[in-house]
């Protein structure tokens, strides 16, 4: 087993985890104003120099709205978020994702993954299938977390071999809730599904075959959606 270093939260890092707290909850309600800085400084105990740069990383993942000569005030997070808005929202859960939010990672990765391999067919080399071929060797790993790293690296290198360039970028930013399902996937089903629609989806680019291609992943995502591979619990 390996032990890291321990690292204590900044006080900036404190006061996000508890603004973020308080409207997860909904102690602070959608359209509340927050008391003013001096205020938040002297109740929370922490500088206004802490509470200003608090405010404006909650307010750069849509947590909360600046708004010159008025104030502060709680935003609609699920309208207004971003991917780390996801990430503040499994930190509050315990590392957990809830049930709507994973069906939600899937769909997205659903239409991320299918076009990336329709494009793929077209656009690989043969060292793109080399490369390919060394990821899938690596999810049959041991280690579950491993595995699940190797299963993400295979699809994130199927969105570079489609030479779009938002899609390596799109599926990247979701790395964290990505790879966490693909543990809790592995750790439900063993790695061996996993690897075996991953070489699936290779024999399609090999021949060629679009609609294969994207059948493979329709098939394998749509079963951890709403079949018989659902990972909504652990």
């Amino acid at each position: 087993m390996d032990f890291v270093k321990l690292k204590a939260p900044t006080l900036k890092e404190l006061f996000v985890m508890k603004i973020e707290s308080l409207i997860l909850s909904g102690k602070l309600k959608i359209g509340e104003k927050l008391p003013s800085e001096r205020t938040l400084a002297e109740k929370m105990q922490v500088s206004r120099a802490v509470v200003n740069s608090g405010i404006t990383e909650l307010a750069r993942k849509g947590f909360l709205e600046v708004k010159p000569r008025s104030g502060v005030y709680v935003l609609d997070y699920r309208r207004f978020g971003t991917v780390d808005t996801l990430l503040s929202i499994m930190n509050y859960n315990g590392g957990l994702l809830r049930r709507d939010e994973i069906r939600s990672i899937l769909e997205i990765k659903m239409i991320v993954d299918k076009l990336a391999v329709e494009l793929s067919v077209d656009r690989h080399t043969h060292e793109n299938i080399v490369s390919l071929e060394t990821y899938i060797n690596e999810i049959l790993n041991d280690d579950i977390e491993k595995a699940a790293d190797a299963a993400f690296t295979y699809y994130h290198e199927l969105a570079m071999i489609s030479q779009n360039t938002l899609l390596p970028l799109i599926y990247r930013s979701f790395r964290v809730p990505v790879t966490h399902l693909w543990i809790r996937y592995i750790e439900k089903y063993g790695s061996e599904s996993v690897y075996n629609s991953a070489q699936n989806i290779l024999g399609a680019l090999k021949n060629h075959d679009k609609i294969e291609a994207v059948a493979c992943v329709e098939k394998a995502i749509s079963a951890s959606i709403s079949g018989s591979r659902e990972i909504y619990e652990v």
